[in-house]
């Protein structure tokens, strides 16, 4: 079976992008890049930025003034953006971090960005977003210079993500701006030019007013803002390409709810023919998970290689994600009658995680999407999320090339080979799990299998009931709506689902009481 199709091959095939159902819109890029790692991705933004001249746009589930985008210079991102915009008169500055609730918010404070936002004037303006269902998150990432560069993924300006591909053990460089040593984070990012980085400035640009009732006016034309802000040293991935942009909005922010995330992830898992390469901070849709393994049972379906972390980094994360993961995946290994499904997690050379954080899928060589979009429920219609995705067409094995050089290239990072010996691999045998199989190392840096647990039934009532991860607002505080329809549940189960009920409204109680105290203290002030 080889990896790549030819053109016949490809002609057969429907588009996985069609604009109004699995995309917004797609639009013309001169230019495509992927940028791995928080490193690469902190350096293009700011050489991006220092070539700004009439607008920047930046709206993240986190925006911390205290990071430092360079972990060799002292200066911070707040410091950096004010100097900004005194040295460019015509500059103005937007910046919209989603106003996460206690506890969240003690690690990821808001004082920092509400103090630099009192001591700036009007162009460098930072807003905290309150204006979506209580509890649903603003968690798009994106960075918008000019409406002529634009970056989306994963990545927030946020003091825990910097890294580089290397993820050493232990790196001096990785600190929070508190000074504590941060583990190791893998993300991803796309930078787009051209229309596509002109839509996405539309977007975000709604996306403020949604938040803030401001209205914002774009920049004048590219003639008029007097440059390119696209960074030197920036190679493009692919050229001249379509490039599809996916949202997720919750219906009060347009009068009905957007969910073209939801609609693009089955539609490149039916689509898919040789391989689908996943990166994913949470896996946690019971509904994704069905889909995969359906494509599983087929005799001739597609291979299914997941990248996760081993655990995620905070408790409540672990209780509401990790917890339905081992409920997924269990469906999958139970759905894997061919072998082809690989569930893995990278570890650095000494043993320890790495946090992926990435929000990533490779279909077959055909499709590239990169996004904030997490396989999990709330990323589907509760949050706020963007996607792109470019799809080669049929008969272009440039891009077709490309976007398989990308998977490649990830996957030979997670296990410490170089790209190259990871594509003579696949060729050799036409399979992306064999050469995975092949090169994969027994110790040192390397993708090992996530644990085959067995969930007892409270972690399946916690699933089931999907604990902070509701598929839509009206689910948000009902949490019984959630439910699965199944018959009579056995006493034991019964209990369990008992118990999560209860857990589930003490969280919701205590968020609600922090939520009321917070918004005390803010009109005090």
């Amino acid at each position: 079976m080889s990896e790549h199709r030819d053109a016949a091959d490809l002609a057969g095939t429907r588009p996985i992008l069609r604009p109004g159902a699995t995309c917004w819109r797609t639009e013309r890029a001169d230019r495509v890049a992927v940028l791995v790692d928080g490193a690469a991705f902190f350096a293009a933004v700011r050489a991006a930025l220092l070539r700004a001249r009439r607008s920047v746009i930046l709206l993240g589930w986190d925006i911390d003034p205290r990071m430092r985008l360079d972990p060799y210079d002292p200066e911070t991102l707040g410091d950096f953006l004010a100097r900004l915009i005194r040295h460019r008169p015509s500059l103005q500055i937007h910046a919209l971090k989603w106003d996460m609730p206690f506890p969240i918010s003690l690690e990821h404070p808001h004082g920092p960005l509400e103090r630099l936002n009192r001591r700036t004037g009007p162009r460098l303006t930072l807003e905290l977003d309150d204006a979506l269902p209580v509890g649903a998150a603003q968690h798009q990432k994106l960075v918008v210079v000019d409406d002529a560069l634009a970056f989306c993924g994963g990545i927030d300006l946020a003091g825990d993500r910097w890294d580089t591909p290397e993820h050493l053990d232990n790196d001096p460089r990785r600190r929070w701006p508190t000074g504590e040593l941060h583990a190791p984070r893998h993300d991803v990012m796309m930078a787009v030019d051209g229309p596509a980085a002109r839509a996405l400035g539309m977007m975000a640009r709604e996306r403020w007013g949604h938040a803030t009732g401001q209205s914002l006016p774009p920049p004048p034309s590219d003639g008029a803002s007097g440059g390119d802000p696209w960074p030197e040293g920036l190679h493009p991935l692919i050229t001249d390409a379509a490039v599809g942009i996916a949202r997720t909005l919750p219906d009060c922010l347009v009068g009905r709810p957007v969910r073209e995330n939801e609609a693009l992830t089955f539609a490149a898992i039916a689509g898919a023919r040789r391989s689908i390469y996943l990166e994913n901070q949470y896996f946690a849709s019971f509904r994704v998970a069905e889909a995969l393994a359906r494509r599983l049972r087929e005799p001739d379906g597609p291979e299914v290689v997941v990248v996760v972390p081993m655990e995620s980094p905070s408790w409540f994360d672990r209780m509401a994600m990790d917890t339905p993961r081992g409920v997924v995946l269990q469906e999958l290994r139970a759905a894997d009658r061919h072998g082809r499904l690989r569930a893995m997690t990278p570890l650095t050379e000494g043993g320890n995680g790495i946090v992926v954080h990435s929000k990533l899928m490779v279909v077959d060589d055909r499709l590239l999407r990169i996004g904030s979009s997490n396989l999990n429920n709330r990323s589907m219609g509760y949050d706020t999320e963007c996607d792109l995705a470019v799809e080669a067409p049929p008969g272009d094995r440039s891009t077709a090339n490309a976007i398989g050089a990308v998977r490649n290239r990830l996957l030979a990072e997670h296990m410490g080979v170089d790209p190259s010996e990871l594509t003579a691999a696949v060729r050799a045998t036409g399979r992306l799990v064999a050469a995975i199989d092949r090169l994969n190392k027994p110790s040192g840096r390397r993708l090992a299998p996530l644990p085959d647990t067995d969930p007892g039934l409270t972690e399946q009532a916690f699933a089931a009931l999907r604990i902070a991860d509701p598929d839509r607002p009206e689910e948000a505080w009902a949490v019984w709506k959630r439910m699965p329809p199944a018959p009579a549940p056995a006493r034991s189960l019964t209990r369990a689902v008992g118990a999560a009920l209860f857990t589930a409204g003490a969280i919701a109680g205590v968020y609600a009481v922090a939520r009321a105290m917070v918004e005390t203290e803010r009109g005090d002030r």
